[in-house]
């Protein structure tokens, strides 16, 4: 089995390439660039991400009228756990 697929068979591969991608970026990110950067609709990570807020993982600041994201430290060390997962597979 291919590295990315038994990477999928544990995780779910948007939720969390979409944690990842957000630990990896230099910046403040926009939901629609994280959107395109994982290759998903915009309504599909805007649900994901609301459910990553309940959980506590990400936050969103508003910016005028966008809203960036950022992690929180427990969004962040979960990113760094599945980086690391990935990276072994």
């Amino acid at each position: 089995m291919e590295n990315a697929q038994i990477f999928n068979v544990f995780f779910r591969e948007k939720p969390a390439m979409m944690l990842v991608d957000l630990r990896n970026s230099k910046g403040g990110v926009y939901a629609s660039s994280l959107a395109k950067s994982i290759d998903c609709t915009y309504s599909h990570v805007v649900k994901i991400l609301q459910e990553m807020e309940r959980a506590g993982l990400v936050n969103f600041e508003k910016q005028g009228r966008l809203k960036l994201l950022a992690l929180t430290k427990k969004g962040n060390d979960i990113a760094e756990h599945l980086d690391n997962i990935r990276t072994m597979l």
